[in-house]
């Protein structure tokens, strides 16, 4: 899953963007007398406190800048793709600045009694995007697609619940009746701290659906981002629980395979789009 900046992709980006007070957005003040023998009285100056960037995430920053830079269609190898996974398996939530009070974790802009999901967007280039979402109690990012896309899932906060299938025949895309047959990859509840799930272009679990069981925080690295311009725009799916295969053998979901029928964007993938607030990466080094 991901913020799209490009106009493509998953989210609706409101126009307004909302503040909210972060956890690491604190600043603290040192204002201290000291007095000299002659009763003098020198005042030291106010000293800001900004919060410091974690080692582990300028870390996560640099990595995917050196793996990702060989631009649009590259898949990283083994080796990269455990790099990222061990960095982003030690990220705590404090690493990006967050808490579980924040109030973007209330579903204060339910729709129809949808509660709605908030994301924010740490760091976005052509090749690479770090984002996080959040997702209040019982919300739901809908079943869609990664084209081109590997993408890295760390859950920071809150228990989940994710399905995610892959195509079983990822080159057949002629289909009039925009249903194909689906491989189950996950179904599956998961609970922050827990390892990070990868997904490459046509397997992983490409196509996935997050439901939030409580309030949940989830870090996404995408490589590359999606792009209408570029081919990698998001798709929207319903899967169907019981399904005709080839041979005329009737299975269940639940036995592994599913029929995903294309769907135009639905109402609970809208989301809000805020400011990040946390510690800042170094771009420069």
């Amino acid at each position: 899953m991901v913020a799209d900046a490009g106009g493509g992709g998953l989210v609706e980006q409101s126009k307004d963007i909302t503040t909210v007070k972060h956890a690491n957005n604190r600043v603290r003040y040192a204002d201290k007398t000291m007095k000299k023998s002659n009763r003098s009285c020198k005042k030291i100056r106010r000293e800001v406190v900004f919060p410091r960037i974690p080692e582990v995430l300028q870390e996560l920053f640099v990595s995917c800048r050196e793996i990702f830079k060989g631009g649009h269609g590259t898949v990283p190898p083994a080796s990269d793709v455990n790099m990222l996974r061990n960095i982003l398996d030690t990220m705590e939530p404090e690493d990006v600045g967050l808490s579980k009070n924040l109030h973007f974790f209330k579903a204060a802009g339910a729709v129809k009694g949808i509660p709605r999901v908030t994301y924010t967007t740490i760091y976005q280039c052509d090749e690479f995007s770090l984002c996080i979402f959040f997702l209040p109690e019982t919300a739901v990012i809908p079943l869609h697609n990664h084209p081109g896309m590997t993408v890295f899932s760390k859950l920071l906060l809150g228990t989940m619940h994710i399905k995610s299938y892959d195509w079983i025949d990822p080159k057949d895309s002629t289909t009039s009746s925009r249903m194909r047959l689906a491989r189950l990859k996950a179904n599956s509840v998961y609970t922050a701290p827990c390892n990070t799930s990868v997904l490459y272009p046509t397997t992983g679990g490409n196509i996935h659906e997050f439901t939030a069981i409580t309030p949940c925080a989830v870090l996404d690295v995408l490589g590359p981002p999606y792009s209408k311009q570029d081919d990698r725009d998001c798709s929207y799916y319903k899967d169907l629980p019981y399904s005709d295969c080839g041979d005329g053998e009737r299975r269940r979901v639940s036995e592994g395979f599913g029929w995903l029928e294309e769907i135009e964007v639905p109402e609970n993938a809208k989301m809000d789009r805020i400011e990040y607030l946390g510690p800042q990466i170094i771009q420069n080094m």
